[in-house]
């Protein structure tokens, strides 16, 4: 899933695909890099300067129909925690709503049912959009996940949403501390256990930059590795910024796990 931002100040890409055109030219680098989703989002995820409803259409609506009318096979996702965006980006061809602020507009599963979309199912420890944590704790963080992202998925099932396109994330960082972040990686197998396929959206987070005490332009080897333990442990889907690094490292975890074929065995057979 690679992260198309139309904001000016995302925490990474600091506003590069902002404009519609490069926005478009990220779409189409995306696909020919082996991307086989791509995320759209209207307003940045963490605290900044407020972004109305109407201005989050303006940005994301008739960009998502000109992604469906240049790509008419890609699987498209956009961000959002608002029902009425749902609503209107699913009428324009989008495929997936990534509620990224676990239901906190109890009306998003029926918009999502309503014009036939998917829905991410999020964890974020009860904050509101566009806040961040502060001294959050849990018992267990990783029972606190699964217990919160499958019953926002019935949930999503009751009101009409299909069940096969739901996806459930731990949502790293969100709600979260960097050893919150940690557990959550290391156990992520409890969520695939659960049955429900599981998102991972850890590309250049925070948890990685104190970890490895990184900024965030620095982070790309330590996602590549939050990935492939991800991948290991059994995530579906991957929301990242540099899709060919993730795609080639994502293709060798899927044959290490027996689930593809190697591209060629030539070495020592010829």
């Amino acid at each position: 899933m690679a992260i198309v931002n139309r904001t000016p100040d995302s925490f990474f890409d600091r506003g590069a695909t902002y404009a519609t055109d490069a926005a478009y030219e990220a779409i189409g680098r995306a696909v020919a890099d082996g991307a086989d989703l791509v995320d759209i989002g209207g307003v940045k995820a963490g605290y900044g300067e407020p972004v109305s409803e109407e201005e989050e259409l303006r940005r994301t609506v008739d960009f998502v129909a000109g992604i469906r009318e240049r790509h008419p096979d890609l699987v498209i996702s956009v961000d959002t925690y608002r029902s009425g965006v749902a609503r209107r980006v699913g009428a324009a061809g989008a495929d997936l709503i990534n509620d990224t602020w676990a239901g906190s507009d109890p009306k998003m599963p029926a918009a999502a049912a309503e014009v036939g979309a998917g829905l991410v199912c999020s964890h974020v420890g009860g904050l509101t959009p566009r806040t961040d944590p502060h001294r959050m704790a849990y018992d267990d963080v990783v029972a606190d996940v699964i217990r919160t992202t499958t019953a926002l998925a019935e949930r999503a099932v009751a009101a009409g949403v299909r069940r096969d396109g739901i996806l459930i994330d731990p949502t790293h960082d969100f709600g979260k501390n960097t050893l919150q972040s940690l557990e959550l990686t290391r156990r992520l197998d409890e969520l695939t256990a659960t049955g429900w396929p599981v998102l991972v959206a850890v590309s250049n987070k925070d948890f990685i930059g104190e970890t490895l005490n990184l900024p965030p332009g620095q982070r790309g080897n330590g996602t590549i590795a939050a990935l492939s333990v991800s991948a290991w442990l059994g995530a579906r889907v991957f929301r990242v910024h540099d899709v060919p690094a993730a795609r080639q490292a994502l293709d060798l975890i899927a044959v290490l796990r027996g689930a593809a074929e190697p591209a060629g065995t030539r070495r020592s057979l010829a």
